[in-house]
């Protein structure tokens, strides 16, 4: 039992250390983190922050098969795969597969039903398809939903009546 808590350790202050430099930003996170996830292959956690070092540093097509790892398992906060979603559609869009990020973000929104950030992407995603009524009609629901008369932020027609 001591030897697993010793590789937990070890483990855990491997990732805070690859996490520290995914936040500054250095090539050497993704090495670390590569390293980590083939060490410890079933961590989500640790598949998540190789997935992020290499999307932040423009390396995406790096960042894809750590992303649908940690969308594949379990073991990932809601936050974090919330995260992975959002990352995964977004870097599939920015590599021009839209095919693929309409499904992620598809799915994102299967779990997380109403989410802004993931209609925004998926709006996005929709309109580099040409399917900009889709696009807009979802951004256009986004807003709706947002709409708070009380604090008067709400969508108004052109003689100023609010809608």
């Amino acid at each position: 039992m001591a030897a697993c808590v010793g590789m937990d350790e070890q483990r855990d202050t491997a990732l805070s250390e690859a996490v520290r430099l995914r936040e500054t930003g250095t090539r050497q996170a993704c090495e670390q983190l590569r390293s980590l996830s083939d060490r410890y292959p079933q961590e989500a956690a640790i598949a998540y922050q190789a997935a992020w070092a290499h999307d932040v540093l423009g390396l995406e097509r790096a960042a894809v098969p750590f992303y649908e790892r940690v969308l594949s398992g379990s073991g990932l906060s809601a936050e974090d795969r919330h995260g992975a979603f959002l990352g995964l559609g977004s870097t599939h869009r920015v590599l021009g597969d839209y095919a693929s990020s309409l499904a992620t973000l598809r799915r994102g929104l299967e779990e997380y039903p109403g989410d802004a950030a993931l209609q925004t992407f998926l709006a996005m995603a929709l309109y580099n398809v040409s399917e900009s009524r889709e696009a807009v009609g979802t951004l256009l629901q986004l807003i709706r939903h947002r709409c708070n008369p009380a604090d008067g932020v709400c969508v108004r027609r052109p003689d100023g009546t609010r809608r």
